[in-house]
């Protein structure tokens, strides 16, 4: 440990995570630290089914739960566009050769206290039990509209040059409330609606997103490693090994060290690591954060797939609630997965329910989505604390990412990754890079 780093990582979350894999492309000499005994710090996935009753306080599962080593139960769940920016960093940094991904077999959106499948071409929006048939044509022009749309090419524009409010392109389309709900949340996955106000070239990236990665795998544009997300880290830090880098759990972190306000090293007991920059989560440095707002998550144990109302039911599946379908500010994330996804037993499901916290009571904010999941096996609920830096770290060289928000996808996550790795290395990754897709991976199958 008495050596000298460019930059030492501490907790192995997945943001530091991917940011040790890229680091260590860049060819930076990296020491990777966890005060925990496990990979993965606040997005840490929990095998045996054992270690998730005892970070809850409950007695040990019930025999019926099976084997404790088949269930492997992330804390954080969230799904991977299949070409959303996560795909490229992990494909970027080589990590995709330790893992599999599987794609999420449904894509929903609930209204009118049903839940519906979100209509992912024209040909599904003409037969979606979304909307009624004049309603399917205006939107069917909107999603022809956004696919043509090509900033480069004001032909395409159709009259909606791209610093137009995203509001006022719904205007000029005619599409209704429940229309908009869905395309801004289900298909541009934004979380509130804020972006209504902003440019519709943000909001007509982000449906692409969607549709290019429907069009990689076909059911949904979701993937999800096999066995949970807790492969990622383990597969960094094989990774890691291959650059020269070194990992370190159960290490305590005592210390940051500072000389005249800006990092020197980190300490462990009567050990100092030396280094140029230190990158953490927030609960490595608590005194340079600031709390943001609360996030509540439900974890079910399900003995059954969500009933979805078609005959086969899913294995794997999102449903996003729009707020204002449940008369709230943010939407509300349901997302749920099975043995298909080797994260439980044969006929046990295990599901999440997440929103931003508005309330006094957040248990009954998630109530319209527990519904969906009745009956509930077993639940466990946590209701935690957001946490932003305070600066960006660049005088002081000390980075922080901040907490992981509500959303079940990793499009948010992935933002904050790479604005963490431009504040230290001083320049945005290079995405031109990124040559290769994910099926291209010569020790890969990709994704089936």
């Amino acid at each position: 440990m008495d050596e000298e780093y460019d930059v030492i990582l501490l907790g192995t979350g997945l943001k530091e995570c991917v940011l040790a894999g890229l680091l260590g492309v860049a060819g930076k000499k990296i020491l990777h630290m966890d005060r925990n005994k496990y990979y993965g710090g606040e997005s840490a996935s929990m095998t045996p089914l054992e270690d998730l009753y005892s970070k809850f306080n409950l007695p040990s599962p019930p025999a019926e739960t099976g084997r404790g080593r088949d269930w492997n139960v992330d804390l954080i769940p969230k799904f991977l566009m299949a070409n959303g920016l996560l795909v490229k960093l992990l494909i970027h940094t080589g990590v995709t050769r330790y893992l599999e991904f599987k794609c999420i077999e449904g894509s929903y959106v609930y209204k009118g206290q049903k839940i519906h499948k979100v209509p992912a071409d024209e040909r599904e929006a003409l037969a979606s039990s979304l909307m009624g048939l004049f309603e399917k044509r205006r939107f069917r022009n909107l999603l022809v509209w956004v696919n043509e749309y090509d900033e480069k090419d004001p032909k395409t524009y159709k009259d909606v040059p791209p610093n137009t409010r995203m509001v006022d392109a719904f205007k000029k389309f005619g599409v209704d409330q429940d229309t908009i709900d869905f395309t801004g949340h289900a298909l541009a996955l934004h979380s509130d609606d804020d972006y209504l106000t902003k440019p519709v070239l943000e909001s007509i990236k982000r449906i692409k997103l969607y549709s290019e990665s429907l069009a990689r795998y076909g059911k949904s544009p979701y993937l999800y490693p096999l066995y949970g997300l807790g492969e990622l880290p383990q597969g960094f830090a094989r990774l890691s090994a291959i650059y020269g880098g070194t990992y370190m759990l159960d290490k305590p972190v005592d210390e940051i060290v500072y000389e005249n306000g800006v990092v020197v090293g980190v300490r462990s007991g009567d050990q100092v690591a030396r280094c140029k920059a230190v990158i953490c989560d927030p609960s490595y440095a608590p005194d340079k954060v600031k709390k943001v707002g609360k996030v509540i998550r439900a974890i079910c144990l399900l003995r059954h797939p969500v009933n979805v109302g078609s005959n086969a039911s899913p294995g794997s599946i999102q449903i996003i609630i729009p707020q204002k379908q449940v008369q709230r500010h943010n939407d509300i994330y349901v997302c749920c997965m099975g043995q298909t996804n080797m994260v439980t037993p044969k006929d046990w499901y295990v599901a999440l329910v997440s929103t931003t916290v508005e309330t006094n009571n957040p248990e009954n904010e998630i109530k319209p989505g527990l519904a969906l999941l009745e009956p509930i096996y077993q639940k466990f609920v946590s209701v935690s604390d957001l946490y932003e830096p305070v600066e960006d770290g660049t005088t002081s060289k000390l980075f922080i990412s901040s907490s992981y928000d509500a959303t079940t996808h990793f499009e948010s996550t992935c933002l904050d990754i790479l604005d963490v790795y431009r504040r230290y290395m001083g320049e945005p990754f290079d995405f031109t890079k990124v040559t290769r897709g994910l099926d291209a991976d010569d020790n890969q199958e990709g994704a089936h």
